[in-house]
């Protein structure tokens, strides 16, 4: 080598396993971002999970958690980079070399490395959406649904994560040319970041704070509602902090302290512990991301055991195979239709049974919003609508007389009364929304029927009343409910063909979602206002469209066929349970590639001290059990957390429901604890993994 050029160049070529771990951290974490990105924009899935919806809301929450995580992610792959980068950087100055003259070639490599990473993330992103997509369809479920379409505004958010990285590479670089000392350049990577060593009591005050923060999250929207009679603002979220700072101080004492008692052997594993406290900036950096990526990751898992939890035991549970509901003015298929219809699949059709239903208007106290955000409720006589069935037809649909005194109503929930609180309970007044005659009633208990406890309320009233209010009632705003059992096994081919039957029988005014309340629209009009549920602010339903997610969990009229519906339900919740497996597979990627990362760091930046142990005569098994130790914490704490403290939040927030578990959603959380246990399988063997990798790469057999 003759000039500074040509040992610049041999230096560069020196480093190319630390320019690779750039690269690759770089990679991973656009690609992700990008693969995200293309995901909660795709129209695939935005026409599903409807605006303002709590999965969409689930959908951004967790991709704030994986930006976050990314973004640490990135920044701590800078470091590392710039670290080792040092002691090249020391050797030139040595040498005599300006850092005027190093600059440029700093910058060069620097703004090639991170532009070339980062691009070759965004690229390689859509490809990884297509390929997850895909697999989805070939292996799970496809249909109609379910074919991919992407938007590219999403390139915005990874072009600002570009340039985040950029940026950052570029402004780190700039910090190390400014050192003025070049032996703590050359030395630089040798240095430990040893963190505050905080007393036994951070651990213990942590979790109170994780606990405090999570509960103070969730209840402070509720309690400045109830306190200012006024939405939550966003700056609300402040009250989540104390779940961080927890997470911090939790991680912090498991790395200064552990959490093992080791009075009787203070010594134990010293030197796994030593390793990472003296670099336990970094350590604990990496493990609070690795955390909150795994508990996004549980968070939108959990979407998909209990969705199919629920669905499966209500299905099961229904007393009649098949019930469809109609409006009066529609000319359905009668009975003989369908028992003809059963006998050309050979089917027999038994306990046929039927009731009238109509469409009342109810009254009650409503909100009124002002422009400042704040509300007020006020008594209105007309606020929605709902249908009423005679006492005669309960005992027909149920088999239970429901002795209703008159001048009374009745609302009907589920066995497990987790729906009761969107129902009715104060009404005093019913409307007949035709001739506007009124009667007065009172609230009178519940029942009980799992099949009418849907998004539609039913309530039930004394015959003598229902037949007072009903009087001049046109047949748009009368109905009928009709049901019936298959003696024998039945068939999924039967339940299909009848299904599109009856969805081509409806006309046009039927073709409206369960939320469209004509007597609001009959209200809004009367004032001279439009509807919301007549704009574009409504999601629609289309008969063109009658195995869409949005038919068949919306539509007003959609029957309730079992054996349909349960072996449909992938069918039609496909784009809801992909989404969030999606999502759990990035952000679990994700942590994984932290964890095993930080692991090979920790090892590697401590080469020495394993060979002074090797030469101080340390033998085999004690080496591979120090390696083991150090990455146990790595991937156990983290995993442990996460998944702990998503479960909990998760529990909470069934809890808060309605103040207890049902028995679906009792059943639901033990499916997610189940799922849990394979994540954390999955975790043992990336961390088993690990620890063979770094052992070989340290020489210890």
């Amino acid at each position: 080598m003759k000039t500074m050029k040509e040992l610049e160049g041999k230096l560069h070529r020196a480093e190319w396993k630390q320019a690779i771990l750039y690269l690759l951290c770089n990679f991973l974490s656009l690609m992700l971002i990008t693969a995200y990105a293309a995901m909660m924009f795709s129209p695939t899935v935005l026409n599903v999970l409807p605006e303002g919806g709590d999965s969409r809301k689930q959908v951004m929450a967790i991709f704030v958690l994986a930006m976050f995580g990314c973004v640490i992610f990135t920044i701590y792959a800078a470091s590392l980079f710039f670290r080792k980068k040092s002691r090249q950087l020391g050797t030139l100055m040595a040498l005599g070399a300006s850092r005027r003259r190093l600059a440029p070639g700093l910058f060069c490599q620097v703004l090639s490395l991170s532009c070339l990473s980062s691009l070759a993330g965004i690229a390689a992103g859509f490809p990884f959406v297509w390929l997850l997509w895909s697999s989805f369809r070939l292996f799970l479920v496809d249909s109609r649904e379910m074919a991919l379409s992407l938007d590219l505004r999403c390139l915005w958010i990874s072009l600002v994560f570009f340039l985040l990285v950029v940026v950052f590479s570029c402004v780190t670089a700039f910090r190390y040319l400014q050192k003025t000392n070049i032996i703590d350049v050359i030395h630089e990577e040798h240095k430990n970041e040893p963190v505050k060593e905080l007393g036994k009591w951070c651990g213990p005050v942590g979790i109170i704070l994780l606990l405090t923060g999570a509960v103070a999250g969730y209840f402070s929207g509720s309690v400045y509602m109830a306190l200012f009679s006024a939405f939550p603002p966003s700056w609300l979220n402040i009250t989540y902090v104390p779940v961080f700072i927890g997470l911090y101080m939790i991680m912090l004492h498991t790395v200064v302290h552990g959490w093992g008692r080791r009075k009787k052997h203070p010594y134990k594993n010293i030197i796994a512990r030593s390793m990472m406290k003296f670099q336990g900036k970094q350590t604990v950096n990496n493990m609070l991301v690795s955390t909150v990526l795994i508990a996004g990751a549980a968070f939108g898992i959990f979407y998909i055991p209990m969705l199919g939890t629920g669905q499966i035991m209500s299905t099961v549970s229904r007393p009649l195979d098949y019930m469809y509901f109609w409006r009066a003015d529609q000319q359905l298929p009668g009975r003989n239709d369908i028992k003809e219809m059963a006998a050309e699949y050979g089917l027999t059709t038994k306990d046929w049974g039927g009731t009238d239903y109509i469409s009342l208007g109810m009254d009650g106290e409503q909100y009124v919003e002002e422009e400042d955000g704040s509300f007020y409720y006020e008594y209105a006589p007309l606020i929605m609508e709902a249908r009423f069935l005679p006492e005669e037809g309960w005992e027909a649909l149920t088999g239970e007389a429901a002795d209703i005194a008159p001048g009374t109503y009745m609302a009907v929930t589920n066995e497990s009364e987790s729906v009761s609180h969107s129902r009715n309970t104060d009404a005093t007044l019913l409307t007949n929304p035709v001739t506007r005659q009124t009667i007065g009633t009172v609230f009178g208990g519940w029942l009980h029927c799992d099949m009418l406890a849907g998004d539609i309320d039913y309530y039930v009233l004394n015959t003598r009343d229902y037949q007072t209010v009903s009087q001049g009632l046109t047949p748009a705003w009368q109905g009928g409910i009709a049901w019936f059992n298959i003696d024998g096994e039945d068939s999924y081919d039967f339940a299909s063909s009848l299904y599109y039957r009856l969805v081509d029988s409806f006309g046009p005014e039927c073709e409206l979602p369960s939320y469209y309340d004509r007597i609001d629209k009959m209200i809004c009009n009367e004032k001279g206002e439009v509807y919301w549920g007549d704009t574009e602010d409504m999601t629609p339903v289309d008969y063109s469209r009658p195995d869409s997610t949005e038919f068949r969990t919306y539509w007003a009229y959609m029957p309730l066929f079992r054996i349909l519906d349960q072996n449909d339900f992938l069918r039609t919740f496909a784009v809801f349970l992909m989404m969030f497996l999606f999502i759990a597979i990035v952000c679990n990627a994700a942590a994984m590639i932290i964890c095993y990362t930080r692991c090979q760091t920790i090892a590697l930046n401590n080469r020495y001290v394993f060979d002074n142990l090797k030469k101080l005569g340390a033998s085999p098994s004690y080496l591979s059990r120090e390696v083991k130790n150090q990455c146990s914490s790595v991937f156990s704490v983290p995993a442990i957390i996460g998944m702990s403290v998503m479960y909990f939040l998760y529990c909470m927030l069934m809890w808060a429901n309605d103040g207890r578990f049902t028995f679906d959603e009792f059943m639901g959380l033990l499916s997610c604890l189940a799922v849990l246990l394979f994540l954390a399988l999955l975790y043992y063997i990336v961390y088993r993994r690990t620890v063979h990798l770094v052992k070989r790469q340290l020489r210890i057999r």
